[in-house]
């Protein structure tokens, strides 16, 4: 129920538009003073109001200082005045001032009921579009990030809640999973996105020059050092370092990146000299790390310095809901590149899409569809245009077991990997790709215990 303020020092006027306007379903409430009005406009905490009527002359306060004062404690409520005959010029104003309208003593009730009805429909009206344009500046600020599913939302916003943080995060998932797209977003949202966010790719690089890359290096440190070099530490200095496949660094870097995080400082390559290190760390990877740190690959206490929070990212077949979305934002992307009238995909060609298992995962579905959008004539992208995508055929033993519903599945599934983890939660959500929030709900739900102890 809409919630209405009246004010004025005519008790009989407050009397009868208060019987009129609660006889059209409004909750009223009424006052004498401005100062009342004032003061129950600041103590009203989250109450919504949804429009203000109020007289432009009254005693105690001047009507115009009341809406002024309205117009800074509630912008975003309609205000609107009423006014004797002879205080037109006061009406003005008002409006002027920032009233929606207003009404001149005595008024007919369908008059002051139409004005009511129509500031209102205003506000809402506001505040859709407000909203909408919250909602594309949230677009806007993802980047690339599209997605429909609940699986990748409880990613997203798991995202955007460590951003404010300065803790070190962990993004793990298969390659073309998005994962730098997901530091990135990090970055964004951070307290940090005024200054740098660089990326290095561990995997590139041979161990002198990973080394000197992250480091820095002076004249003479090495053959063809030649010159002093900044490190990709000193140019994220403030902001955000991304170390993407963060396992194919050798012990000797781990044991220096280690360094960086416990003292907060590095030494170039070249020099005795250490310099101090203001970077939030973000690592990233497609290996299991338990696994490379059980091999004597990854030191472990660098894992754990680095998995501080660990956001895991699941591989496009498990959140096919986003198949369609992203093609078709690539598939804007491309035409605009090409310069083409492509308008979407065919039924067939959607349907190819949405069955195909995306092993390479994202990455695979931009480089399709780009490869359909350069072979496409038509304005619907069609199966010709697509390369042979099998779906997945299920295995001989699959097919034979009894069917059962998706819960049940996803029961055993979650059982399975607790019961193998030691119960270990956050493991094992890093394991099924949710959050530790997400998988403390599934295990209320489905009464799950540790029986192991």
């Amino acid at each position: 129920m809409t919630r209405l303020f009246l004010c004025d020092d005519e008790e009989e006027i407050l009397i009868y538009l208060k019987k009129l306007l609660q006889r059209r379903g409004y909750q009223v409430e009424t006052f004498l003073r401005g100062a009342d009005l004032l003061a129950r406009l600041e103590g009203r905490g989250d109450e919504e109001v949804g429009l203000i009527l109020q007289d432009v002359r009254m005693p105690d306060l001047d009507g115009l200082q009341v809406l002024r004062r309205v117009r800074k404690l509630a912008p975003e409520i309609p205000v609107v005045v009423m006014s004797a005959f002879g205080a037109i010029d006061d009406a003005v104003q008002a409006v002027k001032l920032g009233a929606y309208d207003y009404l001149t003593k005595p008024f007919p009730k369908e008059k002051v009921l139409g004005v009511i009805d129509n500031a209102l429909e205003h506000r809402r009206l506001a505040l859709e579009n407000r909203e909408l344009r919250d909602r594309l500046s949230q677009q806007a600020a993802t980047g690339e990030i599209v997605f429909r599913s609940r699986r990748f939302r409880e990613i997203f916003d798991l995202t955007l809640q460590v951003a404010g943080s300065d803790a070190n995060i962990l993004i793990v998932g298969e390659s073309g999973t998005g994962k730098e797209l997901i530091a990135r977003l990090l970055h964004r949202h951070s307290p940090r996105r005024e200054k740098a966010f660089v990326s290095l790719n561990c995997a590139t690089l041979a161990d002198n020059l990973l080394e000197s890359q992250l480091f820095g290096h002076v004249r003479g440190a090495f053959t063809g050092a030649i010159a002093n070099q900044k490190g990709l530490l000193e140019e994220a200095e403030g902001g955000t370092l991304l170390l993407d496949e963060v396992a194919e660094m050798s012990p000797a870097v781990q044991a220096k990146l280690l360094r960086v995080i416990q003292e907060r400082d590095y030494t170039p390559v070249g020099t005795t000299r250490a310099r101090s290190a203001d970077v939030r760390l973000v690592a990233a990877t497609n290996k299991d790390l338990h696994r490379e740190v059980a091999a004597g690959r990854f030191r472990d206490d660098l894992y754990y310095r680095l998995n501080v929070i660990t956001l895991a990212l699941p591989p496009l077949r498990e959140r096919p809901d986003d198949i369609e979305p992203l093609a078709l934002y690539f598939l804007r992307r491309f035409a605009a590149k090409q310069r083409k009238e492509i308008h979407g995909f065919a039924d067939d060609a959607l349907q190819r899409l949405t069955e195909y298992t995306w092993p390479g995962n994202i990455r695979e579905l931009e480089n399709v569809v780009e490869r359909a959008v350069i072979l496409t004539r038509t304005q619907l992208v069609d199966n010709d245009a697509l390369p042979l995508l099998r779906p997945a055929v299920p295995t001989a033993s699959a097919t034979d077991r009894p069917l059962v519903a998706l819960e049940v599945v996803e029961h055993r599934h979650i059982a399975e990997v607790l019961r193998q983890t030691g119960f270990h939660k956050s493991r094992a959500a890093e394991i099924l790709g949710i959050s530790r929030k997400t998988l403390d709900r599934k295990i209320a739900e489905f009464g799950l215990a540790d029986t192991e102890g």
